[in-house]
């Protein structure tokens, strides 16, 4: 099969993901690390082009890597699904797109269907809270920025779809999962205290606490928990904050945390606001999760080196 390539030889981002989408659709399921050598074999490369690896990562095959984004926007669009850890198969739209496209399919096409595009607006929403420049200028950047923040703007990147993933994996979770998960995460953060002990409450009556977290023996001093796994369009309401907050007063305390994988409207910020009550959405949620890191690992640690002048004077 003959692909367009650019000038490495490698074949075009768009080649990458219709070729992809057509090794995914040749078998019912297929695992992450053969799918990728799968869709590389089927370019038919050349061995140095094929094998070509980055310097610095010799482990890291540039066209398998490269595969990997193009099974990431597929993912993210909807194309193909990942029914557990490492595992692709394909969607009725993936089948659909390969129907009426085939090897024509272009990546501009994929970002334009509406998962696609719903995911690029929470990336949106994640680099506003952050302050952080569109990942459209980070191309121009490059040329006048310093090296340290070059670097900074692609880990937040790279970290920006990690933070995503982790959100679709919690969606994919049991409900009794996810309590886990933030009575852990609320530990990591200190909630606990270094003698105090954090639990999940029955599923059965919980009166709208899910997790309770003492920070002493004694449990003098208290957290209780809601956590909400809900859809990103099933934002948490007012009346369900003043629910949470009636069950913690009924207990005798004044404070609480309602922690969901969606948002809050308005109205239910606003009462929070009146009240001990922290919010913290779904993109908060695994901002945190990065930043204790539950769920994840570091992948890579760089250092950068600069002059010791005071070494010199």
């Amino acid at each position: 099969m003959v692909v367009n390539q650019n000038i490495s030889g490698m074949p075009d981002w768009d080649k990458n993901v219709a070729m992809t989408l057509t090794v995914v659709n040749e078998r019912d399921s297929w695992h992450r690390v053969e799918l990728r050598k799968k869709v590389a074999d089927d370019f038919k490369l050349p061995d140095k082009v094929r094998y070509r690896n980055y310097p610095k990562n010799p482990k890291n095959i540039i066209i398998e890597n490269r595969i990997g984004w193009a099974l990431s926007d597929l993912a993210i669009s909807g194309a193909i699904e990942r029914p557990q850890q490492g595992i692709y198969r394909i969607t009725t739209l993936g089948k659909r797109l390969l129907a009426e496209r085939g090897m024509n399919l272009t990546l501009a096409e994929v970002s334009n269907l509406p998962m696609f595009q719903e995911h690029q607006k929470e990336v949106a929403e994640r680099r506003k809270r952050k302050g952080k420049i569109s990942m459209d200028t980070l191309d121009d950047v490059e040329d006048t920025a310093d090296v340290s923040e070059v670097l900074a703007d692609k880990s937040d990147k790279y970290n920006i779809e990690v933070k995503t993933e982790l959100l679709r994996q919690i969606m994919n979770s049991d409900p009794i999962f996810f309590e886990h998960l933030v009575v852990r995460l609320l530990s990591k953060m200190g909630y606990k205290g270094p003698n105090g002990s954090a639990t999940v409450t029955p599923a059965s009556g919980d009166d709208g606490i899910d997790g309770i977290i003492n920070q002493d023996p004694l449990g003098t001093n208290t957290v209780y928990v809601q956590a909400k796994r809900y859809a990103k369009d099933n934002r948490v309401q007012r009346p369900q904050i003043q629910s949470f907050y009636g069950a913690i007063k009924g207990r005798g305390a004044e404070s609480g945390v309602f922690i969901t994988t969606s948002d809050f409207s308005r109205s239910a910020r606003e009462y929070a606001e009146n009240f001990r009550i922290v919010l913290v959405d779904g993109i908060e949620l695994t901002d945190l999760m990065l930043e204790y890191e539950v769920g994840v690992q570091v992948k890579s640690d760089y250092k950068l080196y600069e002059i010791d002048n005071d070494f010199f004077d």
